[in-house]
């Protein structure tokens, strides 16, 4: 998920900043501090992968402005764009949140996910790195601990995470009270009644707009990202 190298990146460079300015504070700013050209380029491109790193690209608008607003959940909020964005990343959603909190993690439930998705196209190495570039991030984002022998931890939500979990779930097609229980939030470890309380205290905050009466769920996300103007 390279969470580090995306604080750095992002504490280097101002809101709407352009993809070439972001590749600029990368490669020739070395604001991740890499000894070479060649991993500065590298971290540029996983970055670029990971998160667009670019003003233009509406989830990472959104990711942007809830940066500054919602310091406690940066992991989750990296976590969500990243699962969005990177399909072999996805892939290990489904063996890591159906663990039992407390159990150790099952790497080879992990590798079999990812060669369903990749078929011949990797090599047994490539997915023995890729499994365990996945085992990381899971841990930056707070859903494993331990070094060695990773354990499943539940992860807590905060307002901004669900908003935008709520604004990942509208993109697909979600409307109403499916929103409160969408996979979007499962990556929060999120009851669709958490969420609730939540997304209203995104309300309080400013982060989005919501009216709840009984089973109907009024949400307009224009405040998340204004350029989109999306409702």
């Amino acid at each position: 998920m390279m969470l580090s190298e995306l604080v750095a990146v992002l504490t280097a460079t101002p809101d709407g900043a352009s993809r070439a300015e972001y590749a600029a504070a990368i490669i020739e700013g070395n604001c991740l501090g890499k000894a070479t050209t060649a991993t500065r380029r590298l971290s540029n491109q996983r970055l670029g992968e990971l998160y667009g790193l670019d003003s233009q690209i509406p989830i990472f608008r959104v990711l942007r402005r809830l940066w500054s607003t919602d310091v406690a959940g940066r992991p989750l909020l990296a976590l969500q764009c990243a699962v969005a964005r990177d399909p072999l990343f996805a892939a290990t959603v489904v063996p890591v949140l159906s663990l039992v909190p407390g159990s150790d993690l099952q790497r080879d439930a992990i590798k079999a996910e990812l060669r369903k998705l990749a078929e011949e196209r990797l090599s047994d190495a490539t997915l023995d790195k890729v499994t365990r570039n996945a085992a990381s991030s899971w841990a930056q984002s707070g859903h494993l601990v331990g070094r060695t022998f990773k354990k499943r931890a539940l992860v807590r939500a905060t307002p901004g995470s669900v908003a935008f979990g709520l604004y990942l779930g509208h993109a697909v097609g979600f409307r109403g009270a499916q929103l409160f229980a969408t996979g979007w939030l499962s990556l929060l470890d999120c009851t669709a009644a958490s969420a609730r309380d939540l997304a209203v205290e995104a309300k309080r905050i400013g982060l989005i707009d919501l009216r709840i009466a009984g089973d109907v769920v009024d949400l307009v996300l224009d405040r998340l990202d204004p350029a989109e103007g999306r409702t």
